[in-house]
């Protein structure tokens, strides 16, 4: 059994002023597998002036001891792969074909940092004036369950090259992950207070954070309903912003695709990271024409994949985080069934050979419209829905008839054609005929998406304001 008894602040390893214990779960059993003891609104206080007594040094670091520190953050990461990585396992049930992602992406996205910030032009000349980049103050990351080591990592160093100092609420659910990102980040031995890790609940260190008037910056990835609510926490205090949410991403299948290439990229997309991804592919748009030969290879390519132990080499999707996610998106499935979509693979219930785990039966609807909740909402599991469509036009207006906006994936024959399609639909990031992700891009979303974007140059000057000076 794991016991995790320590929130970080000002540089130490302390005990909360909380008291609440929480859970954790090993989903793939769904077994309790230790507890942590979670923080409060004392201890996001107590953070947050760690933070703010630690900010005037480090905003006035040079660009090169800050690229040191990022190198110390990323050699103390890079380290700890092998525990992130059983972290990742036994805490989130990622399977092989992600938690090795999931181990070595925090190291990287440190080191995607470093290079944005060696590139990063803090003073530039406009006209007659000279405008300089300034950082904010206390940054307050608040991240999720679904990509922790990562997330804390790209956020801290982004921050942190700005000049900023942090404090960072992750999701509670990812206590051992964030035990271990923790104890990483301390032995890389930065300045006392210049980040502060307290893991807690949203509504007590998340609300502390997101409503305080000593937080100048806000950086949260999660659902788009909490993410409303830190909008409206912000506004009281003019708190900057940075929003990265919901989708429901098309992937929409042009009908000059080859199938052979399109199948295996729309599969792929839709069940990243077991479903539980934001930028996940869940509206298949196929055309009207060739509906019936997209219908049948992707029916093929869902029901060989294997869900179920993520230990297992062959598993490509693995348990639910949770229970209530696992109720949610059975609950989603059922509701397709009773909206009148035609199931083509999966349905309720857990997969074949599986027990007591939180596993899905990876899933695929047809005969969907637009207007059905399974293509409305996120559901943020295994499920996918195959839209049909009757030329490029009412493809694009189906893939832009949504509330979100993070993501696309636009798959053809002609590369000219789909980049065409693809700038006509309403995305911060859209693929054609590609999954690769380039870091130096900018990435977050539009509509209910978010606000603000992460990654390179883009990703430090979020936690900057310009200033101009005239003389």
């Amino acid at each position: 059994m794991h016991h995790i008894e320590q929130v970080y602040i000002n540089g130490e390893f302390v005990t909360p002023h909380g008291t609440e214990r929480f859970d954790l779960y090993n989903p793939a059993t769904a077994r309790v597998i230790g507890q942590v003891r979670l923080a409060d609104a004392v201890d996001g206080e107590r953070a947050i002036a760690a933070a703010r007594a630690a900010f005037p040094a480090w905003s006035k670091t040079t660009k090169q001891m800050r690229i040191a520190a990022l190198q110390r953050m990323h050699a103390a990461v890079a380290a700890r792969h092998d525990d992130l990585l059983e972290a990742v396992v036994e805490e989130y049930g990622a399977p092989a074909s992600r938690s090795a992602w999931m181990a070595s992406y925090p190291a990287e996205v440190i080191a995607q940092a470093i290079a944005a910030l060696e590139a990063f032009d803090f003073t530039t000349v406009a006209g007659a004036a000279r405008v300089e980049m300034t950082p904010l103050c206390v940054a307050g990351l608040i991240t999720p369950w679904n990509s922790d080591a990562g997330f804390i990592c790209g956020k801290l160093a982004a921050a942190l090259a700005a000049g900023c100092t942090a404090v960072i609420k992750p999701s509670e659910m990812s206590a051992l992950q964030t035990q271990i990102v923790t104890e990483a980040l301390h032995a890389a031995d930065l300045p006392p207070g210049v980040f502060n890790i307290v893991t807690g609940r949203g509504d007590t260190v998340g609300e502390t954070i997101s409503r305080h008037p000593h937080v100048a910056k806000i950086s949260f990835t999660g659902s788009t309903r909490t993410g409303k609510a830190i909008l409206r926490n912000a506004a009281e205090n003019f708190t900057r912003v940075t929003l990265e949410l919901g989708g429901k991403s098309p992937t929409l299948i042009l009908d000059d695709a080859d199938i052979k290439q399109a199948i295996p990229l729309a599969v792929q997309a839709g069940l990243m990271n077991s479903g539980q991804a934001c930028v996940a592919g869940t509206r298949i748009l196929v055309p009207q024409s060739r509906k019936a030969e997209f219908e049948q290879a992707l029916a093929l390519a869902v029901a060989a994949v294997v869900s179920g132990d993520p230990r297992d080499a062959k598993t490509v999707v693995g348990p639910m985080v949770s229970e209530r996610q696992w109720q949610r998106v059975q609950g989603y499935i059922q509701k397709g069934l009773a909206e009148g979509a035609r199931l083509l693979a999966g349905g309720v219930g857990r997969p074949e050979g599986t027990r007591d785990g939180w596993f899905v039966r990876p899933t695929l609807f047809t005969d969907v419209h637009n207007q059905m909740a399974i293509a409305r909402d996120e559901i943020f599991g295994p499920v996918l829905c195959v839209i049909a469509y009757r030329d490029e036009a009412e493809a694009i207006a189906i893939a832009n008839d949504t509330d979100y906006g993070l993501s696309a994936l636009v798959l053809g024959g002609d590369s000219g054609r789909a980049r065409r399609v693809a700038q006509q639909i309403q995305a911060g990031r859209v693929l054609v005929n590609t999954l690769t992700h380039e870091p130096k891009a900018p990435f977050g979303g539009f509509k209910h998406s978010g606000v603000g974007r992460e990654m390179g140059a883009w990703g430090i000057s979020a936690f900057m304001e310009p200033k101009s000076i005239l003389s």
